[in-house]
């Protein structure tokens, strides 16, 4: 099942190239079950309505190494939930008979599929529809076994570049890559900064060396001049620790709301400030 951008595998409708009107396509990261799953599923709804091409559904994780103090939160919050692995594929399961035309990413470390069973969690998250799969600490040297699994059952594999990756490296992610390829902004952890370095934009000239396929900058997108910045020499901007900073301050009631706000504001239509990851 193809990721479901139009003008070009990950490129949403209103994308032709980096920099064309209309700003880059928008991939948004939610943690499933936080604040609950109910509230999540009107978060993601409202996520896709307000303009979000593709939404990262985050698998909650008690030891998440990648992610900053925002994320981490929010993974704890979601496990006192109870929220598990099931959870987040059934939440997909019902944005797809909802929200047809949107891309669905489960984003998750690979204890959650190993407990799992990689084969019985390729074949469910078929089974649900979704798109692509993003494991953040599987690297590409040793994803054999995992490509398999996710050729079998039509699942796009999605892998993390980073600017300390040398070029053979990006070389080899590029070919195992389907849907679009993240690029990783900076090294280090998740979360909202001032400005975007200039890692980015070189390992995005770096990366098309080796692809077609779209790419995707994240790590510390958080505001309308960071969106706008990417559009500029990437595909699409991906916006996680701001939209969970923003879930987090409004609650249960007011988070569906303010994350259609934000994501709008993002791609100009209300032009506010983001809100600050802590």
């Amino acid at each position: 099942m193809p990721i479901r951008f139009a003008s070009k595998p990950g490129l949403p409708p209103h994308r032709t190239k980096s920099g064309c009107a209309g700003g880059p396509g928008l991939v948004a990261y939610i943690t499933v079950g936080d604040p609950d799953l109910a509230t999540t599923h009107n978060i993601a709804r409202a996520a896709i309505d307000a303009g979000a091409d593709v939404l990262e559904l985050g698998v909650p994780f008690s030891d998440p190494l990648a992610d900053g103090p925002v994320i981490q939160r929010a993974s704890e919050r979601a496990l006192r939930n109870g929220t598990r692995l099931h959870d987040v594929l059934a939440l997909a399961a019902g944005l797809r008979i909802e929200r047809p035309g949107a891309g669905l990413i489960i984003f998750t470390y690979y204890n959650p599929v190993l407990r799992f069973g990689l084969e019985n969690f390729c074949a469910a998250a078929e089974q649900a529809g979704v798109d692509g799969v993003l494991v953040t600490d599987m690297i590409v040297e040793e994803a054999a076994e995992y490509l398999d699994a996710l050729h079998r059952h039509r699942l796009a594999p999605i892998f993390l570049a980073a600017p300390t990756s040398p070029d053979a490296r990006l070389e080899r992610i590029a070919a195992v890559s389907q849907g679009f390829v993240y690029a990783i902004s900076r090294t280090g952890i998740t979360g909202a900064q001032e400005s975007l370095t200039a890692d980015a934009e070189q390992l995005v000239r770096r990366l098309r060396r080796f692809t077609n396929l779209p790419i995707a900058v994240g790590f510390g997108i958080s505001s309308p001049e960071h969106f706008a910045a990417v559009g500029e020499f990437a595909d699409a901007a991906v916006v996680g620790s701001a939209l969970v900073a923003t879930i987090e301050q409004a609650g249960p009631k007011d988070a569906p709301s303010s994350v259609a706000r934000f994501i709008q504001g993002l791609r100009g239509g209300i032009r506010e400030p983001a809100v600050p990851a802590r």
